[in-house]
């Protein structure tokens, strides 16, 4: 990490760093930008002088290049790049979640849909025209990583679109905690990463926690559901604590919502009396799911209980969880600022926003010089290093 932030890197950038965040995206991108800015500003790199071909462009005011997709009134629209990026090393940022977008079509006022916003990503790529030395996209939520397996007759869209946007030349897919990696098996000749957000979750945690105790007998990490077990044993390995799960008993019978609803939900782990909880999955869709655990914990009289997921989407509203704060059935909610945010959900005193700029532009500035991500991608140091500064009582 002090690599990516002091800058003594051992290869040349691949080409001039270029950053493309849609609309989608404008925000965090902006973050990432300044990052990128920052670090690179007088880095001074002893290679600047000898190769300085390879260094045009490498400090510059703002890496945003400038892009546009206008609709037509039929809803149709077209991308446009509004300045040269031929040789460049371009990064795509998206968010194909946030419906806060609008667009009109025939006088009506439509949200973009998650389709809407990949379809303007291949619009873009397709502006680009192929110029572009290398194209990187960073889509944090996974357009159609839901539907990962067929179950019946379905169609798998999540990998028919990572096969489109290898065929339109984008070399690297970067996105986070991604449904199930194994999607990856769809594109294997080419780069594709899915980062877990852990070390995130647990300093903010900690930032909040001041009283936490980080041992087994006052500290647990709970999976509300079976697939999500990796990344809790991940977080519980790092905390040096127990691990407990849930698992969901399904009605296969019927169909609600396109999906089998939920009978029950069974605990397997030791006993959680007394101790503080932290709750991580990969997403908060309605939310159902989370509070039905939150509640069983609570009726198992466990403490503190902490709420974290990479992505929420709250599509239920919040005034579920306002009601379940009320009610005490959890202490906060921590999910990442990689989709749409609601002013509302910020502005809830439970709620805790981890913003992920930083380590998106750690990325950004690392395989731009074609250096490994490994150690980003593997956050154990920082976790022990956040953890220990937490039990010395230094500000973290």
């Amino acid at each position: 990490m002090s690599k990516g932030t002091e800058g003594h890197f051992d290869t040349l950038p691949i080409g001039r760093l270029g950053l493309i965040p849609l609309n989608s995206s404008a925000a965090l991108g902006k973050k990432v930008d300044d990052y990128l800015v920052s670090w690179r500003k007088g880095r001074g790199n002893e290679f600047a002088e000898k190769y300085v071909a390879a260094y045009e462009g490498y400090e510059r005011d703002s890496y945003i290049i400038q892009s546009q997709v206008p609709r037509f009134g039929s809803g149709e629209a077209k991308g446009i790049i509004n300045e040269s990026v031929r040789g460049d090393d371009i990064y795509i940022l998206l968010d194909v979640c946030n419906y806060s977008l609008t667009y009109s079509l025939c006088g009506y006022t439509n949200h973009m849909s998650p389709d809407d916003h990949f379809q303007d990503l291949k619009r873009v790529i397709a502006a680009i025209g192929g110029k572009a030395r290398r194209i990187n996209v960073i889509m944090p939520f996974l357009y159609e990583s839901r539907q990962h397996k067929r179950s019946g007759r379905e169609s798998l869209d999540c990998a028919l679109g990572l096969q489109e946007l290898t065929a339109m030349g984008v070399e690297n897919i970067i996105t986070f905690d991604a449904h199930d990696p194994r999607v990856q098996n769809a594109i294997p000749l080419h780069g594709f990463e899915t980062i877990q957000p852990a070390y995130q979750f647990i300093k903010n945690i900690l930032r909040n926690a001041p009283d936490m105790k980080l041992d087994k007998d006052h500290l647990m990490v709970i999976s509300p559901d079976e697939g999500g077990m990796g990344r809790a044993i991940y977080m519980a390995n790092n905390l040096g604590v127990d691990m407990g799960m849930f698992y969901k008993r399904r009605d296969y019978s019927t169909i609600i919502d396109g999906r089998n609803p939920i009978v029950a939900h069974e605990f397997l782990g030791a006993d959680v009396k007394g101790k503080d909880m932290i709750i991580i999955d990969d997403m908060i869709s309605s939310g159902e799911s989370m509070l039905e655990v939150a509640k069983l914990l609570k009726d198992r009289e466990a403490r503190n209980i902490y709420m974290c997921s990479t992505f929420g989407l709250f599509t239920s509203g919040l005034d579920k969880f306002d009601k379940a704060y009320e009610e005490g059935l959890f202490t906060k909610v921590l999910t990442t600022n990689v989709v749409y945010q609601t002013p509302e959900l910020l502005s809830r005193e439970y709620y805790i926003s981890c913003d992920l700029s930083k380590y998106i532009a750690l990325i950004i500035d690392k395989l731009n010089h074609d250096a490994s991500i490994s150690g980003l991608l593997d956050p154990a140091d920082r976790i022990q290093k956040v953890i220990r500064k937490f039990k010395n009582r230094e500000k973290i």
